[in-house]
């Protein structure tokens, strides 16, 4: 019996076959970002490795994913979703083998920029699965609603195991356990998975991802090797003009480009454009504190990788309390109350973490991941609401893609930065107490989102659809 489809209706039976295998690849994906955070400390002392090769080896996956992931949603509707799904999950595979057989940092490193690659091919493809395997709004709904709860699972199960794992293993588990939940996942594609495609009107900007992709990178590169180089070294200087002229031409191609991966129509839309600077900003602070909240508590404290996972699970419970909660408040008050609380509340746990010379009491830590997470859940679901919103209904799939891309640039560019403010005073002899400067970063970005939600969405932004 042939799976195939194109544009027609699916066979219900096959539907929660179809959510678990979507599902999983998400949970997969999670867990990769979430535990790689807690082995950044045993990988630095295998491998001799420097603050600044940890960097690496965190922001590789996110910026290889946040360049690609416009392409990929294209690539899927072009090629197949399916097929981009199952390319998707063999390259995180690939990837995540590499890493755990990896001889030394640079391999890693490669090992890593796989997997992003992987995840950027098949997050965007099993949304579009599951939005065609269910075609009722309210059995879609839920499934996305099951899909989207992937992300808290993984906040929640993912450090802890992980923490677990470095600790009774050693850092390589962590990569070598999923392996077998990638082949059960690749197995449940190839048989219950139907394949769709939607040719019609999509391009593909070849060009366009090219210079994205040299655009990011080269920031990147100009913001984590900078405390090595010298911020007004010619190599620094040179990788920021390079990423600013980049940028400037990226911009220009998409006013003109058939395809273009940024439809700049879509930018004009004030509400829409300000959810995706909330977005960034969202991810700016919370990516880098988790980064190097664990490096803290594993160099600074002394305590094993399952300690600095438990102590990061006030912030990962509180974070799917308040996400359960922020959609009733969006619906009674407006999405502005949920969107500039949650942004303000991570602003002021990540200043309170900026405090950390002074008061290093775990009580105060554990107070401000848990506010951190509270502002995480009540901002990002009604950020993704608004979002879909105020584009056209034909957008809402670009529109999506957008907000995700935003949030894995807030992401790269979050460790990249701030990461790079920690390690200069590494470098400069001063230890720990680069985490006060970083985490006071982190925490006027996220107030700085705060006053865009407040000054730019409305009480009635979730029911204004653009035309």
């Amino acid at each position: 019996m042939s799976l195939t489809l194109t544009n027609g209706a699916m066979r219900r039976p096959a539907t929660g076959l179809i959510l678990l295998t979507m599902s999983l690849g998400v949970l997969i994906a999670q867990i990769d970002t979430s535990v790689v955070n807690l082995a950044a400390k045993p990988i630095g002392a295998e491998f001799s490795a420097s603050v600044t090769a940890l960097q690496w080896i965190v922001d590789v996956y996110n910026l290889v994913y946040a360049s690609l992931l416009l392409s990929a949603g294209t690539l899927a509707d072009l090629y197949g979703r399916r097929l981009i799904f199952t390319l998707g999950i063999a390259l995180f595979t690939l990837g995540t083998l590499v890493c755990g057989l990896a001889p030394d940092v640079a391999t890693l490193v490669v090992g890593r920029g796989l997997a992003g690659l992987g995840a950027a091919l098949e997050v965007p493809a099993s949304l579009a699965i599951l939005t065609i395997a269910y075609p009722d709004t309210k059995e879609r709904t839920r499934a996305l609603g099951i899909w989207a709860s992937c992300y808290g699972i993984a906040m929640v199960v993912g450090p802890i195991t992980g923490g677990a794992l470095v600790d009774a293993t050693g850092w390589r588990s962590i990569f070598l356990l999923i392996l077998p939940f990638c082949a059960f996942t690749l197995l449940l594609t190839m048989t219950s998975v139907p394949e769709s495609s939607s040719p019609q009107g999509r391009r593909l900007d070849l060009p366009g991802q090219a210079i994205a992709i040299l655009a990011l990178g080269s920031f990147s590169l100009a913001a984590i090797q900078g405390p090595q180089w010298g911020w007004a070294s010619t190599q620094s200087v040179a990788a920021f003009s390079f990423s600013i002229v980049m940028g400037v031409l990226f911009f220009r191609r998409q006013a003109g480009a058939a395809g273009a991966l940024i439809p700049l129509s879509i930018l004009r839309h004030r509400v829409f454009a300000a959810c995706l600077a909330v977005a960034a900003a969202m991810t700016f602070g919370a990516y880098a504190m988790l980064f190097l909240t664990p490096l803290y508590f594993q160099a600074a404290r002394g305590a094993p990788a399952l300690y600095a996972a438990l102590a990061l699970l006030p912030m990962s419970l509180s974070f799917i309390v308040a996400s359960q909660l922020s959609g009733v408040i969006a619906n009674k008050l407006g999405p502005r109350v949920p969107m500039t609380a949650g942004m303000t509340l991570m602003g002021f746990g990540l200043l309170m973490l900026a405090l950390i010379a002074l008061n290093d009491s775990i009580a105060m830590i554990e107070t401000a991941l848990l506010v951190i997470g509270c502002g995480l859940g009540l901002n990002a679901g009604p950020m993704n609401a608004v979002a879909v919103a105020n584009v056209p209904a034909m957008r809402s799939g670009t529109a999506s893609g957008l907000v995700n891309t935003a949030r894995m640039l807030g992401a790269t560019l979050g460790v990249a930065v701030l990461g790079a403010v920690f390690a200069m005073h590494v470098a400069e002899g001063a230890g720990t107490e680069g985490l006060a400067p970083a985490y006071l970063g982190g925490g006027i970005g996220e107030l700085i989102g705060a006053v865009v939600a407040f000054a730019f969405i409305r009480r009635d932004s979730l029911r204004q659809h653009a035309e």
